[in-house]
């Protein structure tokens, strides 16, 4: 599926989004199961080829105001975008299944919460959101994002989002140290890297205002 493609699909989404909005949908109930407490190990792993992440703002940005629901995609590599699944986990896809619509909601500095809310491939109409937490699956697997019931106050869904230096589109994710980036062998994980720069960057694609929160 082309990123041209796929883009066009989330405006798509977006206006079934509001749409669904409008008519007073039910919330559904997949935070409920989604909700794990993670531990604070993570894996180490070097990392030489990107552009170094700037200690700037990021808030400045439209899309992170907390007042625009977004798409967010790779900038290099995969034509597709992220989703959080039905199965909870944070993945690609390149089609319209799971959650695939997210509103990065400013904390502090860089800091975000970041709500996951349905899209036309999720079922009709915004729902309640679930929100990025960092989960450590155990047996010595990478760190992984799920789903979870928001709770700015949960340090494992506090996210730093940090602008590439040179750039004015592209930004690294992270949380305590442990940057998200996409394993050809493991899909969407988080790592630290010690000293060497994050390899995966992200795009926001403005998708409209964000869902009114009660």
């Amino acid at each position: 599926m082309s990123m041209r493609n796929w883009l066009a699909g989330a405006g798509l989404v977006a206006l079934a989004v509001s749409t669904g909005a409008c008519g007073g949908t039910s919330s559904d109930d997949v935070t409920s199961d989604l909700t794990a407490t993670p531990t604070s190990a993570a894996t180490s792993a070097a990392r030489t080829e990107s552009a170094p992440a700037t200690s700037a703002p990021a808030a400045n940005s439209p899309v992170l105001s907390g007042d625009r629901q977004v798409t967010i995609t790779l900038v290099d590599g995969f034509e597709g975008g992220l989703s959080l699944t039905d199965e909870g986990r944070l993945g690609l896809v390149d089609g319209d299944e799971g959650r695939q619509l997210f509103v990065p909601t400013p904390l502090s500095g860089q800091e975000f919460l970041i709500r996951s809310y349905r899209g036309a491939g999720g079922g009709p109409g915004t729902g309640e959101p679930a929100c990025w937490q960092v989960q450590n699956p155990g047996n010595s697997q990478p760190l992984v994002v799920q789903g979870a019931d928001c709770d700015e106050n949960e340090a494992h869904q506090r996210f730093t989002i940090a602008p590439v230096e040179g750039t004015e589109e592209a930004y690294v994710i992270s949380n305590s140290s442990a940057y998200l980036f996409h394993s050809s062998n493991s899909g969407l994980i988080l790592e630290e890297l010690g000293d060497s720069d994050p390899m995966s960057s992200f795009r926001f694609n403005d998708n409209g205002p964000a869902p009114e929160q009660s």
